[in-house]
């Protein structure tokens, strides 16, 4: 027994002077890394200074690429005021009033005519929505957006008037037009922007209820109440969108100088007109009753591509406010990080509460256009008349068949007034990821609804939607806005100069995205092993134009400021995912940025991500390209130990690597001068359009 207790002593000795052994060694340890990292930290502190200086020199990119901008819109708007071509500015509420009231008093136009006119229109429409989008904060006050969004909401109620007066022109000829097999009127017109089906009922055969077009995908189930009367019906596909109520223009951001040595900054950005010539301002000048119609010069105007600049304008425009430009730089920068920071910002709450079925539009988007489907009254036919056509023109104009009648008393209204059944075609240049819903619009509560529609079903080969409606109006069909986020992976890489290609993978689709000086293009878009919208693929656009056209295609991969109530995202701090944007578009041209799986662990005041040096200019990627795992908090970058692969997550610095206050540095530790070199030349109008597109697609966040 004694020997086995003093065996037992002996171990426990042993043990705990081992463990004693192990825990100062781990302790010396500790001790070595720690003073390590503080050697680490005390280095990158003294030479903090210089990388946030060289960083800034950096930067300035972006101040120069908005500089360039607001040259650009300020020489669109002279170009457009020496080529006098009859056309209006949208910019100018004079030029767009009188444009809008010549065309109201014109008579008699046919629907060829309207539909030659509203190519214009719709032009209009689009240049002041980019007005509205593109231009900076600062020049934009409250009265002008008032009448921005004034003369968008004009245009739009004139453009559906006219097409309602042609219509009526057109159904007073009906009996002339009728088909010698049925008896019924038959029309149908189609433009790149509209297609109109109209049917007369003018045999009024109450055994002719199904109704067919033999052109298009269309067609009609009517009970026979309307069968036996004298109307017609309209289907009018508009393939933009009229009705869904203006997005609110953001607040004005306003411009607080740091200094009262800035004081002259704000006077040069209300008056930069000086720029233009003075013949231009002394035409353009109002009475001051009528200061509302002023044209602020520096109202945009859509982005001029660089090739298509006359440089030679430019130069000598600009020469003489070159000190004020100058000085209005400490502005800009200011204005121009303050912008990128609200495209990431989150809204505290809700748009608003919506009804039970009302549709959310910040959850819903409206594809395909509008249908708008009307049943109409049949107005007075035209005669002839020893030569001449005698035609009774009513008061009122075109009337609205009401159906079901507001009083059914003596009917029972499911059997007398049962739901009409509606065949459509989708329109080709829109995706959908699953099946399309349909959704009515209330005119009284101002709003789209999602009752009074039943038995919908979509044949996807065909593109064929049918349902039935409790009664006709405008309809469109709707899809979850974000149906593409979260992201499943993203990867930003170069392939020529000045040229970038970011590809975004979702749920369904693989969407391939060219970037380059102040311009992006839709490169593919693979849902299966399909290649969609190939309508789209090789057009170059402003930025802005390219997310408004992928988002009305159905193809949205830009949350906006509610996204975070509807998407399981990956929360980030906006300010540390803006310098991380920033300094990525800054090494675009050099080097490839990729997702990483460890993203999700590091918390939301860092990012982690991929890079590897990329400095051959082919489209095809790099097979098992020598990724390097970073993780950024915006105000240090350094080297992870960890790699894709690895087991765990960790925050550990890889041996024998430093630490940075910025990524340029950061990476400049192991990359090539070669690629260095080319990082310092970069073009301002691409790296801002690379920036612009990450802070859209916000890949931190939503993947």
């Amino acid at each position: 027994m004694q020997e086995e207790e003093e065996k037992r002593l002996k171990e426990e000795e042993e043990a705990r002077v081992k463990s004693e052994k192990e825990e100062l060694a781990r302790l010396e340890i500790e001790l070595i890394e720690k003073e390590k990292w503080q050697q680490l930290e005390a280095k990158d502190l003294g030479r903090k200074n210089d990388e946030l200086g060289e960083l800034k020199v950096l930067e300035n990119c972006f101040t120069e690429a908005e500089r360039m901008k607001r040259e650009h819109r300020l020489y669109s708007q002279w170009t457009h005021y020496i080529q006098c071509d009859g056309s209006p500015d949208p910019s100018v509420a004079q030029e767009m009033n009188t444009f809008i009231s010549l065309w109201r008093e014109e008579r008699n136009e046919t629907f060829e005519e309207v539909i030659t006119k509203s190519k214009l229109v719709l032009y209009l429409i689009s240049k002041l929505k980019l007005i509205l989008l593109e231009t900076p904060s600062t020049d934009l006050t409250e009265k002008k957006i008032a009448q921005y969004q004034g003369s968008i909401v004009e245009l739009q109620e004139v453009l559906h008037l006219k097409f309602n007066i042609a219509t009526e022109l057109l159904l007073r000829q009906a009996s002339t037009l009728a088909d010698q097999d049925t008896g019924n009127m038959e029309k149908v017109i189609r433009d790149e922007n509209i297609t109109l089906y109209v049917w007369a009922n003018l045999k009024k055969n109450p055994r002719h209820r199904s109704i067919r077009c033999h052109e298009m995908k269309i067609g009609f189930e009517i009970p026979r109440i309307l069968a036996s009367s004298d109307i017609a019906l309209r289907l009018l596909h508009t393939h933009y969108d009229h009705v869904t109520p203006l997005r609110l223009v953001p607040t004005v951001l306003k411009y607080v100088p740091p200094t009262k040595s800035f004081s002259v900054q704000e006077e040069a950005v209300i008056t930069p007109q000086a720029a233009i010539s003075k013949e231009l301002q002394e035409e353009d000048k109002q009475p001051e009753d009528k200061s509302n119609l002023k044209l602020d010069h520096l109202d945009q105007e859509e982005e001029i591509k660089p090739e298509e600049q006359d440089a030679d304008f430019v130069h000598t425009s600009f020469a003489e406010e070159e000190p004020e430009s100058t000085k209005q730089e400490p502005e800009i920068k200011v204005l121009n990080e303050t912008a990128q920071l609200a495209l990431l910002e989150n809204a505290p709450e809700r748009l608003r509460k919506f009804e039970e079925d009302e549709l959310d539009i910040c959850q819903f988007t409206t594809l395909g256009g509008v249908y708008h489907l009307d049943i109409l009254e049949l107005p007075p036919q035209c005669k002839p008349m020893k030569g001449w056509m005698i035609m009774e023109i009513l008061k009122d104009g075109l009337q609205k068949f009401i159906y079901p009648p507001a009083i059914t008393e003596d009917f029972e209204t499911e059997n007398f007034f049962p739901p009409i059944d509606v065949m459509l075609e989708v329109h080709k240049n829109v995706i959908f990821f699953e099946n399309p819903q349909v959704a009515r619009w209330d005119a009284e509560d101002k709003c789209w609804k999602t009752d009074g529609i039943s038995n919908i079903t979509y044949r996807s080969e065909e593109r064929v939607i049918t349902f039935s409606l409790d009664t006709l109006g405008p309809v469109t069909l709707i899809q979850d806005t974000h149906i593409n986020m979260p992201y499943q992976s993203w990867e930003l890489r170069p392939f020529d100069v000045n040229k970038v290609l970011l590809t975004v993978t979702t749920e369904f689709a693989e969407i391939q995205i060219q970037i380059k000086e102040g311009l992006c293009m839709l490169a593919s878009v693979t849902i299966g092993e399909k290649n969609s919208l190939s309508m789209l693929e090789g057009k170059w656009m402003s930025p802005i134009y390219f997310i408004i056209t992928l988002q009305e295609a159905g193809l949205n991969i830009f949350p906006n400021e509610y996204s975070h109530f509807y998407v399981a995202r990956n929360q980030k701090d906006p300010l540390v995912e803006m310098k991380a944007y920033r300094q990525m578009a800054l090494l675009s041209s050099a080097f490839a940025f990729g997702w990483s799986k460890w993203n999700m662990q590091c918390g939301p005041e860092k990012v982690i991500f991929k890079v590897s040096e990329h400095l051959t200019q082919d489209e095809t990627p790099i097979e098992n390209p020598n990724w390097t795992l970073l993780m950024f908090s915006g105000n240090r970058a350094l080297r992870l130990k960890i790699d894709e692969d690895s087991e765990a997550f960790s925050e550990a610095l890889k041996e024998e690597t430093e630490f940075h206050s910025t990524l340029y540095h950061m990476i400049k530790d192991f990359a090539s001068v070669e690629a260095m070199e080319k990082v310092l030349s970069p073009d301002h109008q691409f790296v801002h359009s690379v920036c612009h597109m990450l802070l859209c697609t916000r890949i931190f966040s939503y993947s």
